[in-house]
């Protein structure tokens, strides 16, 4: 049960569950980042081939879109501390199967086997982890806890890249994939110290568990009834077409355009994950003061812009920021949109209404990372850029034309939703809809 706002409660970072676990997912970030750098350098490596990095990038993320069909059912039937556990273990084992197998040579086929089957987990580890948040905190403290989350995993990111730059230029990208192995057992062993509190009980809204392809299909329903989110799922659904691959691309243009090593990857990644701080720092105050939509829609026409900029920016402090503005940018549409699907989404539905939104909208990324890589082989960086900027330009100016620009302020609490056949349904004058 959420407590009024002006309860007497200590500071969220006081908070000795909370705290336990934003700092476990924070080290585990940071081993995240080892491995954002060194797969595609490991590709990059054995190939030479940018295609050959969008197409493991592709693969990866259908698995990642396959397993989000029903790890939002996986979550709303077993407990979720549970899961992210077996998640982290999963991806433990199978990454640390990574330096090994490299001591005999290059094994790019192993990639093609490991990296999906971590993507499932982990999309199983995600949709989970935003469902835990509602059990971690009170319900008005919701952005302000994904803000402090987003934030310190990208302050732990910074610090990532770099180290990882580092690690790969002088003992290869292998052994960085081995540092975010044992990141993963870090993040497991700080979920068992914790407990999630209860989700409140459902009462009439409880029904009987049906298949599992119907029971994501209730999400599914849901997610398409409610205007906002419909909305948010069709804009973004184009907006992962068009940056699926943008790490891929930006990685290429440093090492083969600019003349970076290894070192200067990371660097860039390093330095450009500040902006995510910024993002996740500044998404509260300025959602409080702009509204939903105002913020959601600006943050993605800057995100245009500066995608445009990477492609035909000459030099790697440009790029830098360049990357700066737009991850910070993704940040705070990001948690935006996070943070409204968990207020206005019955506890009982949100981890099938996340997995709905989040392979829905991801359905395409792993086209769109093929099409975006061999563009630019095929036509240059500077050409493929400009063409995704212009894309989310108009993904931007879809939103003003939608529900989503008369998204209101911080949404109140909603009254009880009717229940039918097992879907939340909001009641018309809800003000996500207003």
């Amino acid at each position: 049960m959420s407590r009024p706002a002006g309860a007497d409660r200590p500071p969220l970072w006081r908070d000795r569950t909370f705290g336990t676990y934003w700092v476990a997912q924070s080290l585990s970030a940071a081993g995240d980042s080892f491995a954002y750098l060194a797969v595609p350098l490991l590709v990059l490596q054995a190939t030479g081939s940018v295609a050959q990095m969008g197409l493991l990038t592709a693969v990866a993320g259908a698995a990642s879109v396959a397993a989000g069909i029903f790890g939002g059912v996986l979550v709303d039937r077993y407990d979720r501390r549970t899961l992210m556990i077996a998640a982290d273990l999963t991806r433990l084992v199978l990454y640390g199967l990574v330096p090994l197998a490299w001591l005999a040579g290059p094994q790019v086929w192993l990639l093609f086997v490991v990296l999906p089957i971590c993507e499932a987990a982990g999309m199983v580890f995600q949709v989970a982890a935003v469902t835990a948040v509602r059990n971690l905190v009170d319900r008005d403290r919701l952005t302000e806890a994904n803000g402090r989350l987003q934030a310190t995993y990208a302050a732990a990111a910074v610090l990532g890249p770099l180290l990882a730059g580092v690690v790969s230029a002088r003992f290869g990208p292998s052994t960085a994939i081995a540092v975010n192995a044992a990141s993963f057992a870090l993040s497991a062993a700080g979920l068992w110290m914790i407990r999630l509190r209860p989700a409140p009980a459902a009462g009439a809204a409880t029904v009987a568990r049906e298949r599992p392809l119907a029971e994501f299909l209730a999400g599914a329903r849901f997610l398409w009834r409610q205007p906002v989110l419909r909305a948010l799922t069709i804009l973004l659904s184009v907006f992962i077409f068009l940056t699926y691959g943008f790490v891929d691309v930006l990685i290429y243009h440093v090492t083969h355009d600019l003349g970076g090593s290894e070192g200067t990857v990371g660097t860039v990644l390093g330095l450009a994950a500040l902006g995510t701080v910024a993002g996740a720092l500044l998404v509260a105050p300025l959602r409080r003061r702009r509204g939903f939509g105002a913020t959601w829609i600006g943050a993605h026409a800057v995100c245009g812009f500066a995608v445009a900029g990477v492609g035909i920016a000459t030099s790697v402090p440009a790029v830098t920021a360049l990357t700066a503005v737009y991850l910070c940018c993704l940040s705070v549409g990001g948690i935006c949109s996070m943070s409204l699907r968990q207020e206005i989404t019955p506890d009982h539905l949100l981890g099938r209404v996340t997995s709905a939104f989040w392979s829905t909208h991801y359905a395409l990324g792993p086209a769109g990372a093929v099409v975006l890589t061999w563009a630019a082989a095929r036509f240059g960086v500077a050409a493929v850029t400009l063409a995704a900027g212009a894309g989310c330009l108009l993904v931007a100016v879809g939103g003003l034309f939608s529900p989503v620009r008369r998204a209101g302020y911080e949404p109140r609490r909603p009254p009880a939703a009717v229940v039918r056949g097992g879907v939340g349904q909001p009641p018309a004058d809800h003000p996500s809809t207003a």
